[in-house]
Protein backbone atom coordinates (compact mmCIF):
# COMPACT_ATOMS: atom_id res chain seq x y z
CA UNK A 1 0.00 0.00 0.00
CA UNK A 2 2.41 2.78 0.98
CA UNK A 3 4.66 1.94 -2.30
CA UNK A 4 0.97 2.12 -4.51
CA UNK A 5 -0.05 5.31 -2.26
CA UNK A 6 3.50 6.85 -2.67
CA UNK A 7 3.26 6.33 -6.62
CA UNK A 8 -0.04 7.59 -6.54
CA UNK A 9 0.95 11.13 -5.39
CA UNK A 10 4.03 10.88 -8.30
CA UNK A 11 1.14 10.31 -10.41
CA UNK A 12 -1.01 13.39 -9.55
CA UNK A 13 1.86 15.29 -9.39
CA UNK A 14 2.94 14.71 -12.79
CA UNK A 15 0.06 16.08 -14.56
CA UNK A 16 -0.48 19.21 -12.23
CA UNK A 17 3.52 20.24 -12.40
CA UNK A 18 5.08 21.29 -15.78
CA UNK A 19 7.78 18.38 -16.96
CA UNK A 20 10.47 20.33 -15.92
CA UNK A 21 10.02 20.95 -12.08
CA UNK A 22 8.60 17.46 -12.08
CA UNK A 23 12.04 15.51 -13.51
CA UNK A 24 14.34 18.25 -11.80
CA UNK A 25 12.82 18.67 -7.87
CA UNK A 26 9.93 15.58 -8.00
CA UNK A 27 11.42 12.76 -9.07
CA UNK A 28 14.51 12.59 -7.50
CA UNK A 29 12.46 12.45 -4.35
CA UNK A 30 11.76 8.88 -2.47
CA UNK A 31 8.89 8.33 -0.04
CA UNK A 32 6.99 5.93 2.11
CA UNK A 33 3.50 6.44 3.20
CA UNK A 34 2.40 4.94 6.44
CA UNK A 35 -1.36 6.45 6.99
CA UNK A 36 -2.07 9.65 6.83
CA UNK A 37 2.18 10.37 7.17
CA UNK A 38 4.30 10.78 4.70
CA UNK A 39 8.60 10.87 5.04
CA UNK A 40 9.95 11.75 1.59
CA UNK A 41 14.17 11.69 1.39
CA UNK A 42 15.97 14.16 -0.77
CA UNK A 43 19.43 13.27 -2.28
CA UNK A 44 20.81 16.71 -0.62
CA UNK A 45 20.29 19.73 1.85
CA UNK A 46 19.43 21.85 -1.36
CA UNK A 47 16.92 20.15 -3.06
CA UNK A 48 15.03 19.18 0.69
CA UNK A 49 15.51 23.03 1.17
CA UNK A 50 13.78 23.85 -2.28
CA UNK A 51 10.76 21.14 -1.80
CA UNK A 52 10.17 22.74 1.54
CA UNK A 53 10.30 26.16 0.65
CA UNK A 54 7.85 25.96 -2.70
CA UNK A 55 6.73 22.68 -3.36
CA UNK A 56 5.22 21.21 -0.08
CA UNK A 57 1.31 22.80 -0.72
CA UNK A 58 1.42 21.21 -4.49
CA UNK A 59 2.60 17.71 -2.74
CA UNK A 60 -0.13 18.21 0.16
CA UNK A 61 -2.52 18.67 -2.47
CA UNK A 62 -1.45 15.47 -4.63
CA UNK A 63 -1.28 13.29 -0.92
CA UNK A 64 -4.66 14.92 -0.02
CA UNK A 65 -6.78 13.50 -3.08
CA UNK A 66 -5.09 10.16 -2.73
CA UNK A 67 -5.03 9.40 1.35
CA UNK A 68 -8.63 11.46 1.85
CA UNK A 69 -6.99 13.01 4.57
CA UNK A 70 -5.11 15.60 5.77
CA UNK A 71 -0.98 14.30 5.36
CA UNK A 72 1.70 15.17 7.73
CA UNK A 73 4.81 15.23 5.61
CA UNK A 74 8.60 14.76 6.86
CA UNK A 75 11.19 15.76 4.63
CA UNK A 76 14.92 14.20 5.19
CA UNK A 77 18.05 13.97 3.53
CA UNK A 78 18.98 10.57 2.35
CA UNK A 79 21.67 9.21 5.27
CA UNK A 80 20.60 11.92 7.88
CA UNK A 81 20.08 10.25 11.27
CA UNK A 82 16.69 9.16 12.44
CA UNK A 83 16.93 12.03 15.07
CA UNK A 84 17.35 14.40 12.49
CA UNK A 85 14.74 13.73 10.22
CA UNK A 86 12.87 14.30 13.01
CA UNK A 87 13.62 17.83 13.30
CA UNK A 88 13.01 18.62 9.75
CA UNK A 89 9.56 17.01 10.19
CA UNK A 90 7.02 19.65 9.31
CA UNK A 91 3.33 19.27 9.31
CA UNK A 92 1.60 21.08 6.46
CA UNK A 93 -1.75 23.13 6.36
CA UNK A 94 -3.41 24.41 3.39
CA UNK A 95 -1.63 27.92 2.31
CA UNK A 96 -1.10 30.16 -0.67
CA UNK A 97 1.58 28.77 -2.63
CA UNK A 98 4.88 30.90 -2.93
CA UNK A 99 5.69 33.60 -5.03
CA UNK A 100 8.13 32.22 -7.99
CA UNK A 101 11.42 33.13 -7.91
CA UNK A 102 15.04 32.07 -10.00
CA UNK A 103 16.49 29.14 -7.60
CA UNK A 104 19.37 26.94 -8.25
CA UNK A 105 18.98 23.23 -9.45
CA UNK A 106 20.32 20.47 -7.51
CA UNK A 107 23.38 19.05 -8.06
CA UNK A 108 23.89 15.04 -9.39
CA UNK A 109 26.27 12.75 -7.64
CA UNK A 110 28.84 11.76 -10.52
CA UNK A 111 27.82 8.29 -10.65
CA UNK A 112 30.42 5.22 -9.71
CA UNK A 113 31.75 2.84 -12.03
CA UNK A 114 28.87 -0.02 -10.40
CA UNK A 115 26.05 2.43 -11.29
CA UNK A 116 26.87 2.90 -14.73
CA UNK A 117 25.42 0.65 -17.44
CA UNK A 118 27.86 -0.32 -19.63
CA UNK A 119 26.95 -1.35 -23.57
CA UNK A 120 29.94 -2.23 -24.67
CA UNK A 121 33.23 -4.25 -24.45
CA UNK A 122 36.07 -5.06 -26.14
CA UNK A 123 34.99 -8.21 -26.59
CA UNK A 124 32.62 -7.33 -29.42
CA UNK A 125 34.38 -4.60 -31.06
CA UNK A 126 35.78 -5.49 -34.65
CA UNK A 127 39.31 -4.64 -35.44
CA UNK A 128 40.36 -3.84 -38.38
CA UNK A 129 43.50 -1.01 -40.31
CA UNK A 130 40.69 1.80 -39.80
CA UNK A 131 40.41 1.17 -35.92
CA UNK A 132 43.27 -0.63 -34.99
CA UNK A 133 45.67 2.23 -33.55
CA UNK A 134 42.70 3.24 -31.30
CA UNK A 135 41.80 -0.22 -30.01
CA UNK A 136 45.27 -0.85 -29.55
CA UNK A 137 45.69 2.36 -27.03
CA UNK A 138 42.90 1.91 -25.38
CA UNK A 139 43.91 -1.26 -24.00
CA UNK A 140 46.98 -0.05 -23.24
CA UNK A 141 45.35 2.52 -21.19
CA UNK A 142 43.68 0.23 -19.34
CA UNK A 143 46.56 -2.32 -18.84
CA UNK A 144 48.50 0.67 -17.66
CA UNK A 145 51.00 0.42 -20.27
CA UNK A 146 50.88 3.21 -22.21
CA UNK A 147 53.33 6.84 -21.28
CA UNK A 148 50.21 8.74 -21.32
CA UNK A 149 46.98 8.87 -18.86
CA UNK A 150 44.91 10.74 -21.58
CA UNK A 151 43.45 9.42 -24.68
CA UNK A 152 41.93 11.65 -27.18
CA UNK A 153 39.56 9.66 -29.84
CA UNK A 154 38.55 11.26 -32.89
CA UNK A 155 36.65 9.69 -35.91
CA UNK A 156 33.20 10.58 -37.89
CA UNK A 157 30.22 9.79 -36.40
CA UNK A 158 29.09 5.92 -35.90
CA UNK A 159 32.38 4.87 -36.47
CA UNK A 160 33.14 3.51 -32.84
CA UNK A 161 34.50 6.46 -30.63
CA UNK A 162 31.65 5.41 -27.84
CA UNK A 163 32.13 2.10 -28.22
CA UNK A 164 35.51 1.93 -27.31
CA UNK A 165 35.29 4.94 -24.37
CA UNK A 166 32.34 2.54 -23.15
CA UNK A 167 34.96 -0.50 -23.62
CA UNK A 168 37.33 1.31 -21.44
CA UNK A 169 35.27 2.52 -18.23
CA UNK A 170 34.14 -1.56 -18.17
CA UNK A 171 37.49 -3.01 -18.48
CA UNK A 172 39.05 -0.17 -15.66
CA UNK A 173 35.95 -1.44 -13.86
CA UNK A 174 36.48 -4.97 -13.73
CA UNK A 175 40.21 -4.99 -13.15
CA UNK A 176 40.17 -2.47 -10.19
CA UNK A 177 42.19 -3.17 -7.50
CA UNK A 178 39.86 -1.35 -5.17
CA UNK A 179 36.09 -1.63 -4.71
CA UNK A 180 34.88 1.56 -5.41
CA UNK A 181 36.47 3.26 -8.21
CA UNK A 182 35.11 6.39 -9.37
CA UNK A 183 34.41 6.69 -12.90
CA UNK A 184 32.93 9.44 -14.27
CA UNK A 185 31.44 8.62 -17.95
CA UNK A 186 29.11 11.54 -19.32
CA UNK A 187 29.40 14.05 -22.17
CA UNK A 188 30.42 17.23 -22.76
CA UNK A 189 26.93 18.49 -22.62
CA UNK A 190 26.08 17.17 -18.97
CA UNK A 191 29.44 18.15 -17.56
CA UNK A 192 28.54 21.62 -18.51
CA UNK A 193 24.76 21.32 -16.99
CA UNK A 194 25.92 20.03 -13.91
CA UNK A 195 28.50 23.06 -13.96
CA UNK A 196 25.44 25.29 -14.38
CA UNK A 197 23.20 24.15 -11.95
CA UNK A 198 26.21 24.09 -9.23
CA UNK A 199 26.99 27.79 -9.92
CA UNK A 200 22.87 28.20 -9.57
CA UNK A 201 22.98 26.18 -6.60
CA UNK A 202 26.04 27.87 -5.27
CA UNK A 203 27.65 24.65 -4.87
CA UNK A 204 31.17 25.03 -6.91
CA UNK A 205 32.70 23.52 -4.06
CA UNK A 206 31.10 20.62 -4.45
CA UNK A 207 31.59 20.30 -7.86
CA UNK A 208 34.95 20.77 -8.03
CA UNK A 209 35.16 17.92 -5.28
CA UNK A 210 33.16 15.42 -7.37
CA UNK A 211 35.12 16.34 -10.47
CA UNK A 212 38.63 17.29 -9.15
CA UNK A 213 39.22 14.99 -6.06
CA UNK A 214 36.93 12.27 -6.05
CA UNK A 215 36.86 11.04 -9.90
CA UNK A 216 39.53 8.23 -10.77
CA UNK A 217 38.96 8.11 -14.41
CA UNK A 218 37.35 10.73 -16.70
CA UNK A 219 35.11 9.65 -19.79
CA UNK A 220 33.88 12.70 -21.58
CA UNK A 221 32.50 12.46 -25.38
CA UNK A 222 32.01 15.31 -27.89
CA UNK A 223 34.30 17.84 -26.15
CA UNK A 224 33.82 20.24 -29.28
CA UNK A 225 30.05 21.30 -27.65
CA UNK A 226 32.36 23.66 -25.55
CA UNK A 227 33.50 25.79 -28.31
CA UNK A 228 33.03 29.22 -27.65
CA UNK A 229 32.24 28.41 -24.16
CA UNK A 230 34.65 30.28 -22.56
CA UNK A 231 33.89 30.04 -18.72
CA UNK A 232 33.18 26.06 -19.77
CA UNK A 233 36.36 25.61 -20.91
CA UNK A 234 38.19 27.64 -17.92
CA UNK A 235 36.39 24.84 -15.56
CA UNK A 236 37.54 22.21 -17.92
CA UNK A 237 40.80 22.85 -18.23
CA UNK A 238 41.17 23.41 -14.06
CA UNK A 239 39.60 19.67 -13.92
CA UNK A 240 41.94 18.24 -16.53
CA UNK A 241 44.84 19.84 -14.61
CA UNK A 242 43.82 18.32 -11.11
CA UNK A 243 43.08 15.07 -12.60
CA UNK A 244 46.42 14.78 -14.52
CA UNK A 245 48.02 16.32 -11.41
CA UNK A 246 46.45 13.02 -9.57
CA UNK A 247 47.63 10.80 -12.20
CA UNK A 248 44.00 9.90 -13.24
CA UNK A 249 42.79 8.57 -16.44
CA UNK A 250 41.24 10.76 -18.73
CA UNK A 251 39.57 9.77 -22.25
CA UNK A 252 38.02 12.36 -24.27
CA UNK A 253 35.91 11.96 -27.61
CA UNK A 254 35.36 14.10 -30.66
CA UNK A 255 34.22 14.10 -34.26
CA UNK A 256 37.23 16.66 -34.92
CA UNK A 257 40.58 16.96 -33.82
CA UNK A 258 42.09 19.50 -31.29
CA UNK A 259 43.95 21.20 -33.75
CA UNK A 260 40.21 21.36 -35.87
CA UNK A 261 38.45 22.93 -32.94
CA UNK A 262 37.05 26.59 -33.58
CA UNK A 263 36.47 28.81 -30.10
CA UNK A 264 38.79 26.56 -28.03
CA UNK A 265 41.50 28.21 -25.43
CA UNK A 266 44.87 27.93 -26.55
CA UNK A 267 45.69 25.97 -23.00
CA UNK A 268 42.87 23.80 -23.41
CA UNK A 269 43.84 23.16 -27.07
CA UNK A 270 47.12 22.22 -25.72
CA UNK A 271 45.83 19.82 -23.07
CA UNK A 272 43.90 17.93 -25.72
CA UNK A 273 46.97 17.32 -27.32
CA UNK A 274 49.06 16.45 -24.21
CA UNK A 275 47.88 12.68 -24.68
CA UNK A 276 47.71 10.03 -27.56
CA UNK A 277 45.55 10.84 -30.37
CA UNK A 278 43.91 8.42 -31.97
CA UNK A 279 41.89 8.64 -35.43
CA UNK A 280 39.21 6.29 -36.26
CA UNK A 281 38.80 6.18 -39.84
CA UNK A 282 35.88 4.45 -42.03
CA UNK A 283 36.17 0.77 -41.98
CA UNK A 284 37.00 -0.78 -45.09
CA UNK A 285 34.98 -3.39 -46.73
CA UNK A 286 36.50 -6.86 -45.24
CA UNK A 287 36.29 -4.71 -41.61
CA UNK A 288 32.18 -3.84 -42.57
CA UNK A 289 31.60 -7.79 -43.80
CA UNK A 290 33.47 -9.00 -40.06
CA UNK A 291 31.38 -6.17 -38.57
CA UNK A 292 27.91 -7.66 -40.25
CA UNK A 293 28.83 -10.80 -39.19
CA UNK A 294 29.42 -10.24 -35.80
CA UNK A 295 26.39 -8.83 -35.61
CA UNK A 296 24.70 -11.90 -37.18
CA UNK A 297 25.96 -14.15 -34.80
CA UNK A 298 25.06 -11.77 -31.96
CA UNK A 299 21.48 -11.98 -33.18
CA UNK A 300 21.90 -15.76 -33.82
CA UNK A 301 20.28 -15.29 -37.36
CA UNK A 302 21.83 -16.84 -40.46
CA UNK A 303 22.99 -14.26 -42.24
CA UNK A 304 24.24 -15.39 -46.35
CA UNK A 305 27.42 -14.14 -47.45
CA UNK A 306 25.94 -12.53 -50.11
CA UNK A 307 23.70 -10.28 -47.84
CA UNK A 308 26.05 -9.35 -45.70
CA UNK A 309 28.45 -8.67 -48.83
CA UNK A 310 26.11 -6.54 -50.33
CA UNK A 311 25.16 -4.85 -46.66
CA UNK A 312 28.58 -3.95 -45.99
CA UNK A 313 29.25 -2.84 -49.41
CA UNK A 314 26.28 -0.07 -50.01
CA UNK A 315 26.58 1.27 -46.00
CA UNK A 316 30.16 2.51 -45.99
CA UNK A 317 30.55 5.46 -43.88
CA UNK A 318 28.48 4.37 -40.62
CA UNK A 319 28.65 1.48 -38.53
CA UNK A 320 25.76 2.39 -36.70
CA UNK A 321 23.71 2.65 -39.69
CA UNK A 322 25.00 -0.65 -41.06
CA UNK A 323 24.09 -2.14 -37.69
CA UNK A 324 20.81 -0.47 -37.86
CA UNK A 325 20.12 -2.28 -41.21
CA UNK A 326 21.26 -5.86 -39.82
CA UNK A 327 18.54 -5.06 -36.85
CA UNK A 328 16.06 -3.98 -39.19
CA UNK A 329 16.32 -6.74 -41.64
CA UNK A 330 16.40 -9.51 -39.71
CA UNK A 331 13.30 -8.13 -37.31
CA UNK A 332 11.58 -7.77 -40.74
CA UNK A 333 12.44 -11.53 -41.92
CA UNK A 334 11.04 -12.43 -38.46
CA UNK A 335 8.05 -10.57 -38.35
CA UNK A 336 7.18 -12.28 -41.94
CA UNK A 337 8.54 -15.67 -40.99
CA UNK A 338 11.07 -15.23 -43.46
CA UNK A 339 14.63 -16.33 -44.17
CA UNK A 340 17.07 -13.41 -44.81
CA UNK A 341 17.17 -13.20 -48.34
CA UNK A 342 19.09 -10.69 -50.98
CA UNK A 343 15.17 -9.66 -52.20
CA UNK A 344 14.58 -8.90 -48.59
CA UNK A 345 17.85 -6.60 -48.10
CA UNK A 346 17.30 -5.21 -51.31
CA UNK A 347 13.94 -4.06 -49.62
CA UNK A 348 15.83 -2.71 -46.45
CA UNK A 349 18.28 -1.27 -48.03
CA UNK A 350 15.99 1.59 -49.69
CA UNK A 351 15.98 3.04 -46.41
CA UNK A 352 19.55 3.58 -46.28
CA UNK A 353 21.84 3.03 -49.47
CA UNK A 354 20.52 6.58 -50.74
CA UNK A 355 22.69 8.49 -48.19
CA UNK A 356 25.12 6.28 -47.11
CA UNK A 357 26.22 4.63 -50.45
CA UNK A 358 29.41 6.74 -50.69
CA UNK A 359 32.26 4.62 -50.80
CA UNK A 360 35.48 5.11 -48.66
CA UNK A 361 39.15 6.17 -50.00
CA UNK A 362 40.06 2.18 -49.42
CA UNK A 363 36.95 1.22 -51.89
CA UNK A 364 38.20 3.58 -54.37
CA UNK A 365 41.43 2.17 -54.14
CA UNK A 366 40.68 -0.86 -54.68
CA UNK A 367 37.98 -0.42 -57.12
CA UNK A 368 40.93 1.90 -59.40
CA UNK A 369 43.27 -0.73 -59.00
CA UNK A 370 40.79 -3.78 -60.52
CA UNK A 371 39.07 -1.51 -63.18
CA UNK A 372 42.82 -0.22 -64.33
CA UNK A 373 44.53 -3.81 -63.96
CA UNK A 374 46.96 -2.73 -61.27
CA UNK A 375 48.12 -4.20 -58.25
CA UNK A 376 48.18 -1.01 -55.31
CA UNK A 377 52.38 -0.90 -55.44
CA UNK A 378 51.87 0.08 -59.08
CA UNK A 379 49.86 2.33 -58.08
CA UNK A 380 51.83 4.52 -55.76
CA UNK A 381 54.40 3.80 -57.47
CA UNK A 382 56.75 6.46 -59.50
CA UNK A 383 56.34 5.44 -62.89
CA UNK A 384 55.02 7.98 -65.21
CA UNK A 385 53.35 4.99 -67.55
CA UNK A 386 50.60 6.58 -69.34
CA UNK A 387 48.16 4.08 -67.90
CA UNK A 388 49.72 4.24 -64.32
CA UNK A 389 49.29 7.89 -64.48
CA UNK A 390 45.54 7.95 -65.80
CA UNK A 391 44.54 5.36 -62.73
CA UNK A 392 46.30 7.74 -60.25
CA UNK A 393 45.26 10.28 -61.46
CA UNK A 394 41.17 8.87 -61.57
CA UNK A 395 42.39 7.58 -57.96
CA UNK A 396 43.02 11.37 -57.06
CA UNK A 397 39.36 12.35 -58.59
CA UNK A 398 37.36 9.86 -56.88
CA UNK A 399 38.95 10.37 -53.53
CA UNK A 400 38.29 14.16 -54.12
CA UNK A 401 34.58 13.88 -54.77
CA UNK A 402 33.55 10.64 -52.91
CA UNK A 403 35.16 11.79 -49.23
CA UNK A 404 35.80 14.26 -47.17
CA UNK A 405 39.69 14.53 -47.44
CA UNK A 406 41.59 17.42 -48.43
CA UNK A 407 44.21 17.32 -51.33
CA UNK A 408 47.05 17.30 -48.96
CA UNK A 409 45.48 14.11 -47.22
CA UNK A 410 44.68 12.38 -51.07
CA UNK A 411 48.19 13.09 -51.82
CA UNK A 412 50.04 12.02 -48.48
CA UNK A 413 48.06 8.63 -49.21
CA UNK A 414 49.42 7.88 -52.19
CA UNK A 415 53.07 9.38 -51.68
CA UNK A 416 52.27 12.68 -54.01
CA UNK A 417 52.20 15.91 -53.35
CA UNK A 418 49.27 18.56 -53.03
CA UNK A 419 50.37 20.06 -56.38
CA UNK A 420 50.44 17.00 -58.27
CA UNK A 421 47.21 15.84 -56.98
CA UNK A 422 44.98 19.32 -57.83
CA UNK A 423 46.66 19.01 -61.26
CA UNK A 424 46.41 15.49 -61.66
CA UNK A 425 42.18 16.35 -61.16
CA UNK A 426 42.14 19.03 -63.17
CA UNK A 427 43.57 17.13 -65.68
CA UNK A 428 40.91 14.51 -65.56
CA UNK A 429 38.17 16.46 -65.32
CA UNK A 430 39.52 18.36 -68.61
CA UNK A 431 39.29 14.85 -70.55
CA UNK A 432 35.84 13.94 -69.53
CA UNK A 433 34.09 17.47 -70.08
CA UNK A 434 35.99 17.36 -73.73
CA UNK A 435 34.36 14.49 -74.86
CA UNK A 436 37.11 12.90 -76.38
CA UNK A 437 37.07 9.01 -76.86
CA UNK A 438 39.70 8.50 -73.79
CA UNK A 439 37.32 10.67 -71.70
CA UNK A 440 34.31 9.16 -72.22
CA UNK A 441 35.73 6.33 -71.28
CA UNK A 442 36.78 8.01 -68.13
CA UNK A 443 33.39 9.05 -67.68
CA UNK A 444 32.09 5.36 -67.93
CA UNK A 445 34.52 3.82 -65.70
CA UNK A 446 33.99 6.97 -62.66
CA UNK A 447 30.43 6.31 -63.26
CA UNK A 448 30.66 2.60 -62.32
CA UNK A 449 32.10 2.78 -58.79
CA UNK A 450 28.40 4.17 -57.81
CA UNK A 451 26.54 1.89 -60.33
Amino acid sequence: MTTTAWNQILNSLEKSLNPAMFTVWIKPLKGVVDGNRIRITAPNDFVANWVRDRLLSSICDAARQVLSTEPVIDIAVLGDRPAQAVRRKTKIKPAPAAAPRQAGLPIVQVPKASTVNWRFSFDDFVVGPSNELACAASKSLCADCMHSDHLFLSSAPGLGKTHLLQSIGRDLSRKANRKNINVACLSAEQFANRLVMAIRANSMNQFKTQFRETVDVLLLEDIHFFQGKEKMQNELLCTLNALRERGCRVVLTSPYLPRELNGIDSQLVSRFCSGFLANIERPDLQTRRLIVQEKARKLQVDVPVEVSDLLAERITTDIRQLESCLNNLVLKARLLNRAVTMDLAWDVLENYAAANASPDFRHIIDFVCKSYDLSEDQLVSKSRKRQIVLARNTAFYLARKHTDLSLKAIGDKLGRRHSTVLKGITNLEREISSKTPLGRQISQTVDRLTA
